[in-house]
């Protein structure tokens, strides 16, 4: 795959892969992503995978941008040796609350598709989910890809709360709102895992290449789970 270089102000670098949403290109990213941390080169501050891109902040005291893209070549031509291993994906079960004030939009989804709530609860969990990226809000996951008949626009007027651990739908990804913000993503249900923890060693619970599946849980449940947390 081709991989393109540019400036991203005078302290980052913006890798650039073709834009567009593919596991396969999503595969590379978070690859390359992994392998420059495993070098451990002098000068990087940090480095963000999303779809199609790698962004990389460094130090210019300490590497140059020409150096640093002599070394991430370097690094990519090895990486993405046809023998290198895959990089491993976790897989991780995410319980969900699909009942009552936790799933607001549950009916509208059901009155846009013309499915009743169990089968659009069913092609959610037996869906396997790829975590493409992390963003918008620390810990939001962008999971992709939904059945294209769970697709769903934004809300025309996004809410001003959304509870943390709600679960939403737009176009055709799915994600997680980490903490209570604004959103306008279709809720159809709600998480007791927290998916961002500023106090854990790792604060993320998920991470780019991740594999994510969604189980069911009833409204009692998920208040155990809550208390254990």
């Amino acid at each position: 795959m081709k991989i393109h270089f540019h400036t991203y102000g005078d302290r980052a670098l913006l890798i650039r892969w073709e834009q567009r949403i593919d596991p396969a290109i999503n595969t590379d990213v978070v690859r390359l992503d992994r392998a420059i941390a495993a070098a451990k080169i002098e000068g990087i501050q940090f480095s963000i995978p999303a779809y199609c891109s790698l962004t990389v902040g460094f130090h210019p005291d300490r590497i140059t941008y020409e150096q640093l893209c002599d070394q991430i070549q370097s690094i990519r031509s090895k990486s993405s040796d046809p023998v290198a291993a895959t990089p491993t994906n976790r897989q991780v079960e995410i319980p969900v609350c699909y009942e009552g004030a936790f799933a607001p939009d549950l009916e509208w989804m059901c009155q846009r598709t013309g499915l009743d709530p169990s089968h659009i609860i069913q092609l959610h969990t037996g869906t396997l989910f790829r975590v493409y990226m992390l963003g918008f809000m620390p810990g939001f996951p962008y999971l992709g890809s939904l059945p294209s008949v769970l697709e769903a626009p934004r809300k025309e007027t996004p809410r001003l709360r959304v509870p943390a651990g709600s679960v939403a739908l737009a176009g055709l990804q799915t994600g997680i709102y980490p903490i209570e913000s604004p959103g306008g993503w279709q809720i159809i249900g709600r998480t007791p895992l927290q998916v961002f923890d500023p106090s854990r060693e790792e604060p993320f619970l998920l991470r780019a290449g991740d594999e994510v599946q969604f189980k069911a849980i009833g409204s009692d449940e998920y208040e155990e789970l809550k208390n254990k947390l």
